[in-house]
């Protein structure tokens, strides 16, 4: 073998298992409406819905350095025209669903003329703002009931058990689906180039990398996961009004739950997600004091664990579930150029007129 050459490694053993681990969850999880109960199914829609939101914000931010509190304009803006093409042209939701997460899309084309103006904290800010201009103009809608909202009647003739399998299947393949777009995204070489963005734009424009082009492809596809999480979840929720649609709030949970689980990691969201669902449903009922928790969780993962529970993990132990990085694998020199071993304890001849003193 030359000694000169050398392995290219992407995966690890604990993504192996982790994938064979993962095909059986998916599995096991597509027969629940067989044999759970729907509430199990409902909780599910819910925690969908707050992990493709949170992946896609990571994907903007975490991977892309666009820090936006401003992608609930997107969420809604999904949920609202899934609705539209319900009850005004008699679509079924379910497939509306990725026809909302599309207009998102090419909406934010001509948004990002405008967010893309801006940068650093600015950027940030541009992007609220554009948030609250989306649900001023949906307020004044009188067609989708104005300030107060309206419900999703499209789905009246279909039984409810029918509904609610078909929404929890749906959660369940926009989950996978987002999984698998993000992590092939970031494995190939238009994700090395975000990386390389992330860090400095300046240095990757001047290796030949087109800044501009990568950061609307990646601020396009963050909308198209918003708007799929936002019309998922109103076809859940069955209501819409423009307050719980392009509400900060979205935004913010995304950002807590990208925080706790690890920034610029695939798993951060994931485990985000789960402690966030998980702290809303057994600490919600005791009002202020829930959201005192989620703020003491929040400032004790960013004091003692600032890459995240999950990057902490991944130091720590060296898990890593979706592994984007490549790794460099030199061979071992053959046996008979090896040089013979050296003991770790340097061994000193002692004089013997010396072993008396």
């Amino acid at each position: 073998m030359n000694p000169h050459t050398f392995d290219v490694v992407r995966g690890t053993s604990a993504s192996r298992t982790a994938l064979i681990v993962a095909v059986l969850l998916v599995a096991l999880a597509a027969s629940l409406p067989f044999w759970g109960e729907s509430s199990w199914m409902r909780e599910f829609v819910e925690i969908a819905c707050y992990f493709i939101f949170a992946m896609m914000w990571n994907l903007l931010a975490g991977y892309g350095g666009m820090v936006s509190i401003g992608q609930q304009a997107f969420f809604g803006f999904g949920g609202y025209v899934m609705l539209m093409l319900g009850n005004f042209l008699g679509l079924n939701p379910f497939v509306a669903i990725p026809l909302g997460a599309a207009a998102a899309a090419l909406i934010a084309v001509p948004v990002s003329f405008v967010a893309f103006r801006l940068s650093g904290g600015y950027f940030a800010i541009g992007t609220w703002v554009i948030a609250e201009v989306f649900r001023l103009s949906f307020a004044n809608l009188s067609a989708v009931g104005g300030g107060s909202g309206t419900t999703l009647t499209a789905l009246r003739g279909i039984e409810k058990a029918t509904r609610e399998n078909t929404t929890y299947w749906m959660a369940l393949a926009c989950v996978v689906a987002a999984i698998a777009l993000v992590y092939l995204f970031l494995r190939s070489k238009r994700g090395l180039a975000l990386l390389a963005i992330r860090d400095n734009e300046v240095a990757g424009e001047s290796q030949g990398i087109p800044v501009a082009r990568m950061k609307l492809a990646v601020y396009v596809v963050a909308a198209f996961g918003a708007g799929m999480a936002g019309a998922l979840y109103f076809v859940g929720n069955l209501r819409i009004s423009p307050d719980a649609a392009f509400s900060v709030n979205w935004t913010a949970f995304a950002i807590f739950m990208v925080v706790i689980g690890g920034i610029g990691r695939i798993e951060g969201p994931l485990v985000g997600a789960l402690i966030f669902w998980a702290m809303n449903k057994f600490l919600s009922d005791f009002g202020t004091w829930y959201l005192l928790g989620l703020g003491l969780l929040a400032i004790v993962v960013t004091i003692y664990f600032k890459q995240g529970l999950w990057g902490f993990a991944q130091q720590r132990w060296g898990w890593s579930l979706f592994p984007t990085q490549r790794r460099l694998v030199l061979p071992m020199p053959s046996t008979e150029k090896r040089p013979a071993p050296v003991s770790s304890t340097p061994h000193l001849e002692i004089p013997a007129h010396a072993k008396h003193q």
